[in-house]
């Protein structure tokens, strides 16, 4: 590195919840030389991308917000997907991001340089490459569409998309449509497509449990009273998070607590499908919890009416607009969605991360592994949000990557306490760490369930998205850490890096009011989970 390169101290990739959060996070620290790449033309990550009919979270709109920027405005108990890709729009022109911003910037790749203590970041964009002391991955878990190997696909003969990537030039009306998934995309999908479409066609590997959602529109008067007192929406936030914490016990494996979960799904299964033989096609076969519980009061309705068909095995083949299930009943469709998820286990972006000749995928080859679900042995200066073991199966998973954004911004004061101002994580720190994971995942029904999940890595059959317990004790966690799980400064005693350009001083930004740390927050998004 030349005396007169531009170094940035943190680059961001990814202006989704994640990013946004940790972008906030820097500048309330007071550390405003940071930039935030975006491949796509907007923020918003998963909110911008999935735009299907009835698209909408299914974590409480006042907790699946960021504290830093509670919004009293919702105008539903479970916001609609567009209502949130306003939200986080709102959320990044407030942080006045201005050129640290930069849309259509994607990484393409990213490659430690030890000699200089810095990643070199290739976005295509510039001759040369983007050069940053650390660099945080806030690419989201559930960005890749995940398309399933189904025989002859490439022939069916007329539209075909992923949810996640809905074409709003086709028109439904009239049209035979086939859902390959009823997963959570598809549970809010399918009532929609019943009211546009001349029929639909619904194909089930394995049937989930829905429990009623509930909430409905929140009328004028509570919103202004929320706008007009804070402290109002603070307690209704405190009282959806408790709310949110309370649901683990069902979702691990508490024999109680489960049972009674069990039962209420069941009973809404009954009250909403009176036909005994599709009650017993839509009724899971595994342990309450094992697979994503979903929210719906629609969906059953819709697979109950005539207007949808329910074939209870998976797509097999496709021969033009024959479609062949794995029961060998045959079907035809004019429109064929699938909603089948995305690529969790296996993260799109580790492909692109180098550092000494080895890829954070070379280094996942056997399921993602971490310290603190947030930094990775062998990747110096590296942070990782919404990555290993950071999701959530009860709660709002915005609080994690908040979390998580808190631990880097203490992170990075250790790091400039370092005359080569590396962090390395030491491989023990992170092998007891996903020891530890290991154990408090062994009973839950998440590996002992009975079901298939994304939570689970197929490679290793270990759990690799779920962190297995509350967000309250991922914060214990987090704020537990000392610095341990780094080598010592003087592990890394190599040459000081070269001298760099300093960025000019930045305009200090105002602290934004931030909630108590112990009123973490997320769950997972009802519909692409974040």
């Amino acid at each position: 590195m030349t005396s007169v390169e531009r170094i940035v101290d943190v680059a961001i990739v990814g202006a989704g919840f994640a990013g946004l959060a940790m972008a906030g996070a820097l500048r309330r620290a007071g550390r405003d030389d940071f930039v935030v790449l975006e491949r796509a033309a907007d923020v918003g990550g998963t909110w911008r991308d999935n735009t299907y009919p009835g698209v909408a979270c299914d974590v409480p709109a006042h907790l699946y917000s960021l504290a830093a920027h509670p919004n009293p405005h919702w105008s539903r108990t479970f916001a609609p997907g567009g209502e949130i890709q306003t939200y986080l729009r709102d959320v990044a022109a407030r942080e006045r991001l201005g050129d640290r911003l930069r849309l259509r910037t994607p990484m393409l790749g990213a490659e430690w340089d030890a000699a200089d203590a810095v990643w070199r970041i290739d976005t295509g964009i510039d001759a040369e490459p983007l050069i940053a002391r650390s660099l945080v991955l806030a690419c989201g878990r559930l960005t890749e569409p995940h398309v399933p190997p189904i025989d002859g696909l490439e022939s069916f003969d007329g539209p075909l998309f992923h949810s996640a990537r809905w074409d709003h030039d086709v028109d439904l009306t009239g049209k035979r449509v086939a859902v390959v998934g009823t997963g959570a995309s598809a549970v809010q999908l399918v009532p929609e497509l019943a009211r546009r479409a001349a029929h639909v066609t619904l194909f089930q590997r394995t049937p989930a449990w829905i429990v009623p959602r509930g909430g409905g529109e929140i009328p004028r008067s509570d919103r202004e009273r929320l706008a007009e007192n804070p402290g109002d929406l603070a307690r209704l936030r405190a009282e959806l998070y408790a709310e949110g914490e309370e649901r683990f016990a069902s979702r691990s494996g508490d024999a109680a607590a489960s049972a009674a979960a069990r039962a209420m799904a069941l009973s809404h299964l009954h009250a909403q499908v009176s036909d005994p033989a599709l009650r017993e096609a839509l009724t899971p076969d595994y342990a309450f919890g094992c697979k994503r519980v979903l929210l719906s009061d629609a969906f059953y309705p819709a697979v109950a009416s005539d207007a949808v068909t329910l074939e209870p095995t998976a797509l097999l083949a496709v021969d033009g607009s024959t479609l062949t299930a794995a029961s060998g009943e045959r079907y035809e469709a004019d429109i064929l969605v699938l909603a089948t998820g995305f690529a969790s286990t296996r993260q799109p972006y580790a492909d692109l991360v180098r550092a000494d000749d080895t890829t954070l995928a070379d280094h996942w080859s056997e399921g993602m592994t971490s310290f603190g679900s947030t930094v990775v042995a062998g990747f110096p200066n590296l942070f990782v949000l919404n990555g290993p073991n950071a999701s959530l199966g009860h709660n709002s998973a915005v609080l994690m990557a908040e979390e998580q954004a808190v631990y880097v911004v203490r992170s990075l004061t250790e790091r400039d306490r370092r005359p080569d101002r590396t962090l390395h994580v030491r491989p023990e720190a992170e092998a007891a760490y996903t020891d530890e994971i290991a154990a408090a995942a062994a009973s839950t029904p998440w590996l002992t369930g009975g079901c298939r999940n994304w939570y689970v890595d197929e490679r290793s059959g270990r759990l690799t998205l779920l962190w297995p317990g509350t967000v309250q004790a991922f914060h214990e966690r987090l704020v537990g850490t000392d610095g341990s799980e780094f080598e010592p400064a003087a592990w890394a005693a190599v040459a000081a890096p070269s001298p760099v350009a300093e960025p000019a001083e930045a305009t200090p930004t105002p602290a934004a009011t931030t909630t108590p740390a112990a009123e973490p927050a997320e769950a997972t998004p009802t519909h692409p989970r974040p």
